[in-house]
């Protein structure tokens, strides 16, 4: 989690120079680590964190907001203006070994899995046994022309 004084550009770990598309990209990457569903800080810290990282991102993804931003951080005070982040090197393990690495499944994720299998099983029963109560044949041979 960030310091309490730190920037917009520093809770998403962005250079104030950053284009909208990693703004957003580091937006995705940190609400997936900060979620409160999904963190493994403790649920008040995790909400906390994910607040200020949608406050960031609200200013920052805004245009006009985000130019009031940089103006407002113009005239602050030089202890507080923003510093770039270091550079990261490059990944030496390639894009799709990235992507292809999973998450558990959380409880509300299973919650609505088993809410969306007994659904359809629901849906399968009712559907077969008001077809089998009007008296319809599931099968039926089609005549021959």
């Amino acid at each position: 989690m960030s310091p309490p004084g730190s920037t917009h550009y520093q809770r998403l770990g962005l250079s104030p120079l950053a284009s909208p598309e990693e703004v957003r990209q580091a937006f995705r990457r940190l609400s997936k680590q900060l979620h409160p569903d999904t963190a493994l800080l403790p649920p008040a810290e995790a909400h906390r964190a994910f607040r200020d990282l949608q406050e960031a991102y609200a200013i920052l993804s805004d245009p006009d907001r985000r130019r009031a931003y940089d103006r407002q951080l113009a005239l602050a005070p030089p202890a507080i203006l923003p510093t770039p982040p270091p550079p990261s090197p490059p990944s030496s393990a390639p894009r799709s070994a990235e992507l292809s690495s999973r998450r558990p499944l959380s409880g509300g994720e299973w919650f609505a899995l088993v809410l969306l299998g007994g659904a359809l099983g629901f849906s399968l029963v009712l559907g077969v046994g008001l077809a089998w109560w009007r008296g319809m044949a599931l099968l039926h041979d089609a005549p021959l022309p």
